[in-house]
């Protein structure tokens, strides 16, 4: 009975945390009887998944044991990223990660791999941040005149002096071979915590920063103002393309929508074209144009749309969320007549 005990929680730790490097174990990685130059591609694009994935919650603050969207510790940030990317698990904590990787020389450190630091005094290892090439490296950082999810590079002082050890992640890149990785920002020279201009991890790399976006949405409309409370006054629903991108020098989101939509209390049928902007999916604000076919005129829309939490999955982002818009063409043309609610549930990819 022990030994079957103990065969039982060595299929269960395997289970739970894949071996380092991570050679096997996930959807992507090469089948063992793979080509060396198949297993190349497989760990090239497995690294840019999960450095891409690391790169969509830059700016997101920091949170002591967070594993969310909403705020992220450092090793919360490491396994939530190779999550997202691999769907593996890793272990929780910065030295929990220290123990699982192969450690190796800072100079054999690749995109993808996981850099360590001792920050507190103890002489322990306690940050951990991702390798992006260039010595530089994606972290959640606690401390400092800048926190949550951030790139800084190794030939700042702080990070120097605190250095602790790299691990290697994937398998260790054949002689000559460069990962080509997402776009990520430099520090200035100066330090001074402004950032530069876009630049890849390698040479006229292209933009691998930016996420082209496609998502549906459906709701019922809602007016709390109405005489008679029938507050269900119609139904709406969203078309969107969208650009998640950081070109601007700050990761915001620009998208166009159809909104297609039916008022119950008119009769009548709406087709809104907008525009929206937002620091990230989960507050957006949108306003464009409004064809009516009741009068066969243009009018027009703005308002602002929330979500409190986003779902990720492997086919795309789930989220329920709510709107609140101003219709210019009210019935009495004022405020309250013209305002609309609505609440339902939103569905976006990712184009590339």
């Amino acid at each position: 009975m022990k030994f079957i005990f103990l065969v039982n929680l060595f299929l269960l730790a395997i289970r739970l945390f894949a071996a380092a490097p991570l050679e096997s174990g996930y959807p992507l990685a090469p089948r063992p009887t793979a080509s060396p130059e198949e297993k190349q591609r497989a760990y090239q694009e497995a690294r840019n998944r999960v450095i891409s994935a690391a790169m969509r919650y830059e700016n997101t603050p920091y949170r002591y044991g967070g594993i969310t969207a909403a705020g992220l510790d450092c090793s919360g940030f490491i396994c939530l990223s190779f999550n997202d990317a691999l769907g593996v698990n890793l272990p929780r904590s910065a030295a929990g990660l220290y123990s699982w990787v192969e450690k190796i020389p800072l100079e054999r450190i690749q995109p993808g791999d996981l850099i360590f630091f001792k920050t507190d005094g103890t002489g322990r290892v306690t940050h951990v941040g991702l390798y992006l090439g260039n010595r530089r490296f994606i972290h959640s950082a606690s401390i400092g005149s800048r926190t949550g999810v951030i790139i800084n590079t190794l030939d700042e002082g702080s990070w120097t002096r605190n250095y602790a050890g790299s691990g290697r992640v994937f398998p260790e890149a054949a002689d000559g071979y460069v990962p080509v990785t997402v776009n990520t920002r430099t520090r200035n020279s100066n330090n001074s915590g402004g950032w530069g201009g876009l630049q890849g991890s390698r040479e006229g790399g292209t933009n691998r920063n930016t996420r082209l976006l496609a998502g549906i949405a459906a709701a019922p409309t809602l007016d709390f103002f109405t005489a008679n409370g029938d507050y269900v006054v119609g139904f709406n629903s969203q078309l969107r393309l969208a650009v998640d991108t950081a070109f601007f020098g700050k990761r915001m989101i620009f998208g166009l929508e159809l909104r297609p939509q039916y008022d119950g209390q008119l009769g009548v049928f709406r087709l809104p074209i907008t525009l929206s902007w937002g620091l990230n999916d989960k507050l957006r604000i949108f306003a464009g144009p409004v064809f009516d076919s009741g009068t066969n005129d243009w009018y027009g829309i703005a308002g602002l749309s929330l979500s409190p939490f986003i779902l990720k999955t492997n086919g795309g982002e789930f989220a329920p969320y709510a709107e609140a818009a101003w219709l210019s063409n009210s019935i009495n043309n004022d405020l309250l007549s013209g305002l609309r609610f609505s609440t339902g549930l939103r569905w976006t990819i990712r184009v590339n």
